[in-house]
């Protein structure tokens, strides 16, 4: 797995995940197992197939996030320069075909939230508005052809 940029707010809400799969998830899902496992014969018995497929996917879930912690490099954002678009900009952009402006803050795949306004560093338009300055045209492939937005403003992320 390769190491993944993110803020402190970000890592915190990981790990808050993991610890609440581990002990909430984990636990019900072992007291299904056994609850299915006291019914009976085992080779018919829906409910406990059910419950270990559930675990193993809980497990993997659990492994992941633990790798994405694990790989997580914390971003000091006082260090950033806002002067070009980055991970951890806010980006306000107008679309040159429409004329319709929208606004983007950049940051990394775990902390992405469409709905919010936060798109990950590893979408196309992102990585189209990577290194791009206030009155830059950005020029994006997106699967439906080819979008241009303008520049208008980069900031902090408040």
């Amino acid at each position: 797995m390769s190491i993944s940029y993110i803020t402190e707010e970000g890592l915190k809400k990981l790990i808050a995940e993991v610890d609440k799969l581990k002990s909430v998830d984990r636990p019900r899902i072992s007291q299904e197992i056994a609850d299915a496992r006291d019914k009976g014969d085992l080779s018919e018995n829906a409910e406990y197939d059910a419950a270990k497929e559930a675990q193993g996917l809980l497990e993997l879930k659990i492994s992941q996030l633990e790798d994405k912690i694990r790989n997580a490099r914390i971003i000091d954002e006082s260090k950033l320069d806002y002067t070009a678009v980055q991970i951890l900009s806010k980006v306000k952009l107008k679309n040159i075909k429409n004329g319709a402006t929208m606004q983007y803050a950049i940051v990394s795949e775990t902390e992405a939230d469409v709905k919010a306004g936060k798109i990950s560093i590893a979408t196309p338009i992102a990585k189209g508005l990577l290194g791009k300055k206030v009155g830059d045209i950005a020029k994006v492939k997106v699967p439906s052809g080819e979008m241009e937005f303008e520049i208008l403003e980069i900031g902090p992320i408040a």
